[in-house]
């Protein structure tokens, strides 16, 4: 289990746009399951909607691939990588994220190469699913400070 800090330690996100608030499993360079914890404080919900808060399915995603970061970058040979999108395909979203839900984030690779991976994504609110997608990613080398 990886807690924020540790997370931190791998991926290059911070407050307010770190969407992972623990990893609970961990098979480097195959598969990841991490936590979120979704709160009315969060600061997209100020706009996302006042009166009727959802989170954007956008973001949804967006935490699924910092997982997937984890599960790559924790291998050494990706260590001072950085993950970034290169695509969505196939993207479902089943149910409303709302404050108080607690999203678990279960990602599988299905690809990985020198510079690019494949991988399957699923987020769910207990038994439900909320949103699917395949997620690709490119990574370079780290050039952030």
């Amino acid at each position: 289990m990886l807690q924020s800090q540790e997370i931190q330690e791998i991926v290059p996100h911070r407050y307010p746009f770190l969407l992972v608030d623990r990893i609970i499993e961990l098979e480097e360079g195959k598969r990841a399951v991490g936590i979120k914890n979704v709160t009315i404080n969060e600061p997209f919900f100020q706009g996302h909607f006042p009166g009727h808060p959802i989170m954007p399915g956008v973001l949804i995603m967006e935490a699924l691939a910092q997982v997937g970061a984890v599960a790559i970058l924790k291998l050494p040979e990706y260590a001072g990588f950085l993950g970034l999108f290169a695509g969505l395909d196939d993207v479902k979203f089943k149910r409303q994220v709302i404050p108080g839900d607690q999203l678990r984030l279960e990602l599988d690779l299905v690809k990985l190469r020198k510079s690019f991976a494949v991988a399957q994504g699923k987020a769910y609110v207990g038994d439900a699913l909320v949103a699917e997608g395949t997620l690709k990613f490119f990574l370079e080398r780290k050039t952030l400070a």
